[in-house]
């Protein structure tokens, strides 16, 4: 917005510095728990439009109360501001209010006492597991590319990654003997989860076959890269961080590159067109719940901070049960 506050320490008004101030103090102590860069981009664009707000109210962090709070949240929902997006920029707000708490500048969190908007109840896309099945089975495996998709949709659908879990994946999160994956999920949390025997079988085949294959030959100024140098993430040089999915180019693929395969897959077979890296985790969790795991076990797998997240596949599977009664029950 053009009008919005210039969100750094060197602001013009007061009022500015002291938004200002406040927003830099929340990403400093979100640095250093080692939140995730999105999320601290994404505070940040909220902040900003909260601080237009405040400021053109003459109000500082000091002089926020929950009625301010609640005003600016049905001041977006009169701008068009759907309840999902309402309920992200509260959780900006809490966050910050958490912060100028935590350092003595606010004596309780005014976000805190604001009811969050309800969002709308949609169901992930699921796949069935004949539909997981023939997706998986479709892809064949007679060239680099096909063997690299193969094995990164098998392990996606097999561990239950979502898409930025599979780009940031290491030849050495596999673990081969005991048959499971190290997987860096949000905010750097490490998680190890089980590998299906044929996600396993594909993963051997990309890195025996493939891999090699797609590995750059050379650096722009026409050096080899030392072995631990090639397709790591970011390009860092550390031999122990080397990318296992690399595009044709011998970069690491990008989550946009996951999708837009998936996609191509999806209508390739015909199964399932359209999905994306996160149908195939919900699917996951989906199947395990219908095979007997208890929540607690899909939570820990999916890397979910709550079991409140998860449950939302127990609504997954009462809306399958409700569609099934309905279409076979006499007296629906």
């Amino acid at each position: 917005m053009s009008n919005d506050p210039d969100l750094t320490v060197e602001a013009r008004t007061p009022l500015e510095r002291a938004w200002a101030e406040a927003a830099a103090l929340l990403d400093e102590d979100l640095r250093r728990r080692d939140s995730a860069e999105r999320t601290r981009r994404a505070y940040a664009v909220d902040l900003r439009q909260f601080a237009s707000w405040t400021t053109a109210q003459s109000l500082s962090p000091a002089d926020v109360g929950p009625k301010d709070v609640r005003r600016f949240i049905a001041h977006l929902s009169q701008g068009g501001a759907a309840p999902s997006t309402s309920a992200r920029k509260l959780a900006a707000l809490r966050a910050l209010f958490a912060s100028q708490r935590e350092h003595g500048y606010v004596a309780q969190n005014p976000a805190d006492l604001v009811s969050t908007p309800r969002r709308a109840d949609h169901l992930p896309r699921v796949l069935s597991a004949r539909e997981a099945a023939s997706l998986l089975d479709g892809i064949p495996a007679a060239n680099p590319l096909e063997q690299r998709d193969r094995a990164m949709f098998e392990l996606a659908y097999s561990c239950g990654l979502r898409a930025e879990e599979i780009v940031s994946l290491r030849i050495s999160d596999i673990d081969h003997d005991s048959e499971q994956v190290r997987v860096e999920g949000k905010g750097r949390k490490t998680r190890f989860v089980p590998v299906g025997e044929p996600a396993m079988a594909a993963v051997r085949l990309y890195l025996e076959r493939a891999r090699g294959a797609l590995q750059a030959p050379a650096d722009a100024n026409g050096t080899v890269p030392a072995p631990g140098e090639r397709g790591t993430r970011a390009h860092s040089g550390d031999g122990s961080a080397r990318a296992l999915f690399l595009s044709k180019t011998g970069r690491p693929l990008g989550t946009s590159d996951v999708r837009r395969r998936l996609r191509t897959w999806t209508a390739r077979v015909g199964v399932a067109e359209g999905s994306s890296p996160h149908a195939l985790r919900h699917s996951f969790a989906t199947h395990l719940l219908d095979g007997g795991a208890d929540l607690r076990s899909i939570q820990e797998m999916l890397g979910h901070a709550s079991v409140s997240s998860t449950q939302i596949y127990t609504r997954v599977e009462s809306a399958r049960l409700r569609s099934a009664y309905a279409r076979s029950h006499p007296r629906a």
